[in-house]
């Protein structure tokens, strides 16, 4: 898609596991962060701002700034998978000075209905959200546990990286959904042209 042309809504994934590994799926099969909108929407849903919260400040130098710690978070957790030869050294040392920008303070506010609901004490500014991004990739890379479940999609041609914490860590794809149903798929038709020969 071009830049500027809005990717729809249901495109963005978040079944990955973890935020920094969603923000990695947004470039799979096409780049999906492909406008302020798609990023500001991108930015709720991943759970980075309460609903509601106006990005109307958002411009595209925050697209910059998140294709930019995507590119690093690429090539540093492929390196949680088969950690020989990669060169983390530039990447860890970007992600560890973005992780250093304190994240968006919340607060709890009364809502309409009287319950308490998060809210932030001000706009947040690009740099906190990807601060907060970057703190989960050092999360996920310090942790020897989440690093374990890391899998890559064994779906064809899926490059997807998630965080299997199913029972028995037996996970096969990134999504039951898309890449599992298409795998079910191609089987069943693989079984009906062997019956058929």
């Amino acid at each position: 898609m071009a830049l500027g042309t809005a990717t729809v809504a249901y495109e963005l994934r978040f079944d990955s596991g973890r935020t920094c590994l969603d923000l990695l799926a947004t470039t799979h099969p096409v780049e999906r962060l492909d406008s302020v909108t798609v990023l500001c929407a991108w930015i709720t849903r991943a759970g980075l701002v309460p609903d509601g919260t106006p990005l109307t400040h958002a411009d595209a130098s925050w697209l910059v700034g998140f294709r930019e710690l995507r590119g690093r978070v690429g090539q540093l957790v492929p390196g949680g998978l088969a950690p020989e030869g990669r060169p983390y050294d530039v990447a860890l040392a970007r992600v560890n000075e973005i992780a250093r920008a304190a994240p968006p303070a919340p607060r709890a506010v009364p809502g309409e209905d009287g319950a308490l609901v998060r809210e932030l004490a001000g706009p947040p500014a690009c740099e906190a959200l990807l601060g907060a991004v970057a703190r989960d990739v050092v999360e996920l890379l310090t942790d020897p546990v989440a690093r374990a479940g890391l899998r890559q999609c064994e779906g064809d041609n899926c490059p997807i990286v998630y965080l299997d914490t199913s029972r028995g860590r037996r996970r096969r794809w990134c999504s039951s959904e898309v890449c599992g149903n298409r795998e079910r798929v191609a089987r069943h038709r693989r079984r009906a042209a062997l019956a058929r020969a």
